[in-house]
């Protein structure tokens, strides 16, 4: 039963309906859970595996699982993965190739159906990454048929945030912490006197067909009101910031400044950074053969732009220096990411500063580069 502009309300038994239903409709479906000291995407089969009564506690280089007295399914923030790890995997195999009998070669593309995947617990931030890679992988004129396939098939279920953690910015990259397009249906938790209830909004004919399924009630005022302000609150709360000034204005006025020699003495250049952020989206190619020689595969992985080969060409690396390849991932990420796509690549997350081993922190090395700019030192090309 849903109300005039299409919401509803969902008890705790209307999220085990809810993976019940998506099961049925032939996807799996993948929500957070909590294994191996962490909260994790994976495989669910029911409500009950979701990470009621668990929070984290979240800071530069620190991430731990903390318990929660109120039950909450979705009161934490980023994890280790992002929806990325599903539909752009980490390593996936394109063709195969078998020598014949009579020394001939037959090449075979990887023809793997697309999983039908379902996506339960898709915060605000990474609901506007997975637009930034759709934008990145199934437009211009090399779209990624195999992201295509595993996009086309899969159902968004959004979670508004109200919980934000100690490294979270999405108010300053306009991501969050209220959910934005490209939903199935989007949820919003409401924990109070009334009991604990989630807020249910449909955003495409699939999720009003599947809301149509669960058990439900029209939504009331109270509960409308209270998801409302538990989102609002959110955006007052956030851990971290970004400085408010042109991002994109920052990276190309900053290039020579003495900020980045900092950041870079403190830097592994290990990558953690590019594999936990939900956008980035470079590959590399990996041939493998048994050891007959007589059957080889290619498999595409994934590649960090801090990998000195990463730009490797016969006369060396263009980007050899801790210092260059820093300033071309955050230049990138803050900068030229609009000239090539149209928006920031930075959606907010905050996984970059919670995985990196030394706690570098995005937000605060924007915030020193705004002041050295302000100061008058570290402009001009490089």
């Amino acid at each position: 039963m849903t109300d005039d502009d299409g919401a509803a309300v969902i008890d705790k038994d209307g999220m085990d309906a809810l993976v019940a239903v998506l099961a049925a409709r032939g996807r799996t479906v993948i929500g957070p859970t909590v294994r191996d000291g962490a909260i994790v995407l994976a495989e669910i089969s029911g409500g009950a595996e979701l990470p009621y009564g668990w929070g984290v506690e979240l800071e530069a280089g620190t991430y731990r699982l903390a318990a929660r007295e109120d039950g909450a399914a979705f009161a934490h923030s980023a994890g280790p993965q992002s929806w990325k790890t599903f539909l752009h995997p980490p390593r996936a195999r394109e063709w195969s190739a078998d020598r014949t009998a009579d020394g001939g070669l037959v090449t075979t593309p990887d023809a793997t159906p697309p999983p039908s995947y379902a996506f339960l617990g898709v915060r605000p931030c990474d609901l506007r990454a997975i637009a930034v890679q759709d934008r990145v992988l199934t437009g211009g004129r090399h779209a990624d048929r195999g992201y295509r396939g595993r996009r086309a098939g899969a159902f968004l279920v959004a979670v508004e945030c109200t919980e934000p953690g100690a490294t979270c910015f999405c108010v300053s990259m306009g991501t969050g912490p209220a959910v934005g397009p490209g939903y199935d249906l989007a949820l919003t938790e409401v924990l109070d006197a009334d009991g604990h209830r989630f807020l249910v909004r449909a955003g495409s004919e699939e999720g009003e067909a599947v809301l149509a399924e669960l058990p439900s009630r029209a939504a009331d005022t109270a509960t409308r009101t209270a998801a409302r302000d538990r989102v609002a609150a959110a955006a007052d709360r956030m851990g971290r910031s970004m400085p408010p000034v042109d991002l994109q204005g920052l990276m190309r006025e900053t290039l020579n400044a003495e900020r980045w020699d900092d950041v870079t003495a403190r830097c592994l250049t290990c990558g953690n950074c590019t594999m936990v952020c939900p956008t980035c989206f470079c590959t590399t190619a990996e041939d493998i053969t048994d050891l007959t020689g007589d059957h080889a595969e290619r498999w595409r992985r994934w590649e960090s732009c801090f990998d000195r080969d990463f730009t490797h060409l016969p006369g060396g690396p263009v980007r050899d220096s801790p210092r260059s390849r820093y300033r071309q991932w955050a230049t990138h990420k803050l900068g030229t990411w609009y000239d090539q796509f149209g928006s920031s690549g930075c959606v907010g997350c905050g996984r970059c500063i919670v995985w990196c081993p030394v706690g570098i922190d995005i937000t605060e090395e924007a915030h020193a580069l705004n002041r050295e700019r302000a100061s008058g030192a570290g402009e001009g090309a490089g």
